[in-house]
């Protein structure tokens, strides 16, 4: 189960208190912090845990606009039989977003760090689209994890998909963190008529839930202080996990621990025969299901009641 904090006091290290003011209920539970450090720098992460039962950590895919509001029907199908812990990760949502050099040795850290100081015990990890690959490396690495979900996973960045070049890429992430021009970049890329494009173009399949509320929500989450360094680090694949496809499919082929695919049927063809390629090794479970890259959020109450029977399962 998960450790729970008193929200008057402190509750053991590497936790701390914000102001009742500051991160708010996305998810209908009770919102926290972990307090982490990282090269020095202090960070706070917010996460939020709703339900009762076995322990279950939703972990949501990186994107420009990624925060644990996207899963909340996700966590609403799971609460009833699961504990669901839910995370804004270091850089996005409501966790804190410093100037840091965001990379995968940072996000394959905090992981480690925030599920040993969260968690009592063995846990279950639902994770989204690029953060497949996070996930992958702790249940390799640790006896943490006892089941595996990976919903619409993939392991390369935008740029990177598109097929632009690494030195490319790397400049336009060390332009991106200028003061001025890079600000300037980052407002065009989280404008809403961009954000509205972007999820069209591959995020959501029906686009009657792209409504101007949604959208400005959406937009929103992008104006935080500090906010465009990670993102810009997501799309410019330099949070991507591996360097090459063989290398993600090696963490699938090695896990001891059950592993289920969800493969989102319209996502884009690219995306969609990595994911089938996952789903093709023996002995993972796996579904095709509506949706695209953002299948997590679109449908998670199809994906919750899919996926719960695998969840609740005894491994033999």
């Amino acid at each position: 189960m998960a450790r729970t904090l008193e929200r008057d006091r402190p509750s053991g290290p590497g936790f701390d208190q914000r102001p009742s003011s500051s991160p708010q209920s996305q998810l209908g539970g009770t919102v926290q912090t972990y307090g982490w450090q990282w090269q020095g720098q202090s960070l706070t992460v917010t996460y939020e845990t709703v339900g009762e039962g076995d322990p279950v950590l939703l972990l949501p895919a990186f994107s420009t606009v990624s925060n644990r509001a996207e899963l909340k029907d996700l966590a609403a199908g799971l609460a009833p039989q699961f504990q669901i812990t839910a995370l804004d990760w270091p850089g996005f949502g409501e966790s804190d977003r410093l100037p840091l050099d965001y990379n995968p040795a940072l996000y394959t850290q905090f992981l480690q760090d925030f599920v040993a100081a969260t968690f009592e015990t063995s846990i279950a990890i639902v994770a989204a689209g690029h953060v497949a690959g996070y996930a992958l490396t702790l249940a390799n690495q640790t006896a943490t994890c006892r089941k595996l979900v990976l919903v619409a996973p993939t392991w390369r960045g935008p740029l990177a998909v598109m097929g632009v070049p690494p030195t490319v890429r790397k400049g336009v992430k060390e332009l991106v963190r200028t003061p001025v021009l890079g600000q300037a970049l980052y407002g065009l890329n989280t404008h809403p008529s961009f954000l509205k494009w972007m999820y069209r173009r591959h995020v959501f399949v029906d686009e009657q839930r792209l409504t101007p509320d949604y959208i400005q929500q959406r937009h929103q989450s992008t104006q935080q202080p500090r906010a465009r360094y990670a993102p810009a680090a997501f799309v410019t694949g330099g949070l991507d996990p591996v360097t090459s496809r063989e290398v993600f499919l090696q963490f699938i082929e090695s896990l001891t621990c059950p592993v289920m695919v969800v493969v989102a049927a319209q996502s884009p063809p690219a995306s969609k025969a990595e994911m089938e390629t996952m789903a093709a090794f023996p002995g993972v479970q796996f579904t095709h299901l509506p949706g695209t890259l953002g299948q997590a959020e679109e449908y998670g109450d199809t994906v919750a009641e899919t996926i719960r029977p695998f969840l609740a399962s005894t491994p033999l």
